[in-house]
């Protein structure tokens, strides 16, 4: 604690001028503009789109259709990022933050122990660890869900502490039911850090009760519902932990937020007392042994494994490849016109610019996979140059196809998708090439 004395002469502040990083000020005003340059596009699509949909009849159906998905999916989770990267600050609030920015599940439980001692009073009282999100966990959700059978280390979505997703979760299925489950996310703080007040603690922790599948008020995407009252499912992780190890101890730091109700990121309202309980697991471990688990036959290292990327960005690369098809089947449809018209022409050469451009940003998607962020830089760029070009030949021909409409809503959509916190968070986790 500081203990202020009364100084025997003039007090003199000690300014020291930051030394300020130029390529970091540089990615970070491009990455703000072109964020709010995206915005720009999807206002003048959404024009294009009511203009066109007066000239349509059933084909208005399809547009509607493209309109809502770039809306809830695409258009309001990255509005509220830009709103929340401007008015949330960027330091510990008692809160998690979704991978669009916004404030989504309280922390509600701070942890002193190693992670040894969290992995033994977890499995010993039930708990099972989440599988990452992968390519295999992935395709055992589809499997489970079509086969309506249980998945106990179902993953869960990604929520971000400090900066960073969750290092792990866990979760107990309720009556076999993957749409209603406990589950709590551990975050590691970082290194000298304590919470507010001077408390030091090694791990943070946000516990919900998914209480079934629905739609987010926000977004209207589909994701879990949780039950509101958060503080009910905090008192059963810690009552679980107990029961299998009685020397744990709990010390509860009362009202550390003030009481408040509000809504997570998916748009769940939420009620807590504030409390802050302190449960120190030190030495669990020890008196909790894990339980030796049979070892399976070293196997190469399986590619379904590793870690998928943001399923935004996949969902990005999905879209590249229908912008590659796309512009193919026009270069097709323009060819076997029989026509020499200098029209045709033009339109013959504006297909295979948009080829050449969707192929250079197919490169630097590729960059970005590989974690470096300047090649998600040049991508977002790129892509926004060639988001304006469809925008203002849309709006200068005299007749617009529903094929061309399609194809700016997805150049709109990649712009979007690649501004987003997720996959800024993507390209700067333990890489160091693209730095």
């Amino acid at each position: 604690m500081k203990i202020y004395e009364i100084p025997k002469e003039q007090p003199v502040y000690d300014f020291v001028k930051p030394k300020k990083k130029k390529r970091a000020f540089i990615y970070m005003m491009l990455d703000r503009f072109l964020t709010a340059y995206g915005f720009i596009l999807v206002f003048a699509y959404t024009i294009l789109l009511l203009w066109s949909s007066f000239a349509m009849k059933f084909s208005s159906i399809g547009l509607f259709i493209v309109f809502w998905f770039l809306l809830t999916y695409i258009a309001l989770p990255r509005l509220h990022s830009f709103f929340a990267s401007i008015y949330l600050p960027d330091y510990f609030l008692s809160r998690t933050k979704t991978g669009d920015g916004i404030l989504g599940d309280p922390v509600n439980m701070a942890i002193i122990g190693t992670e040894e001692d969290i992995h033994a009073v977890m499995k010993k009282s039930g708990w099972t660890k989440a599988d990452p999100i992968t390519l295999r966990s992935s395709l055992g959700i589809v499997i489970s869900t079509i086969r309506h059978t249980s998945y106990p280390e179902a993953p869960v979505s990604s929520l971000y502490l400090f900066n960073k997703k969750q290092d792990f979760a866990y979760q107990m299925e309720v009556n076999g039911s993957a749409s209603k489950r406990h589950h709590v996310r551990f975050w590691k703080v970082p290194e000298g850090w304590s919470l507010p007040g001077g408390k030091k603690v090694e791990w943070l922790a946000a516990g919900t009760f998914d209480t079934g599948v629905g739609f987010t008020s926000s977004t209207l995407q589909i994701t879990h519902k949780i039950d509101k009252y958060v503080d009910k499912e905090r008192d059963f992780i810690i009552e679980s932990m107990l029961y299998v190890d009685n020397d744990i101890t709990v010390d509860v730091i009362k009202e550390f937020v003030i009481p408040y109700s509000d809504q997570n990121g998916g748009g769940d309202s939420i009620e807590t007392d504030g409390d802050m309980p302190i449960v120190n697991l030190i030495d669990s471990s020890k008196r909790i042994p894990l339980e030796k688990e049979i070892k399976q036959i070293e196997k190469k290292e399986d590619k379904l494994d590793k870690e998928l990327p943001p399923k935004s960005l996949l969902f990005i690369g999905a879209m590249i490849f229908l912008k590659l098809l796309l512009s193919v089947l026009g270069m097709v449809s323009v060819s076997f016109i029989e026509s020499s018209s200098a029209e045709n022409m033009t339109n013959l050469i504006i297909m295979l610019l948009y080829f050449t451009g969707t192929l250079i940003e197919l490169v630097f998607y590729i960059l970005t996979i590989k974690k470096f962020k300047w090649g998600r830089m040049i991508f977002l760029m790129v892509a926004s140059l060639s988001c304006t070009s469809e925008i203002i030949t849309l709006f200068g021909n005299s007749t617009i196809d529903i094929s061309d409409l399609i194809r700016a809503g997805i150049s709109i959509s990649v712009v979007l998708i690649f501004s987003s916190l997720d996959i800024r968070e993507w390209v700067y986790t333990v890489h160091k090439r693209g730095e």
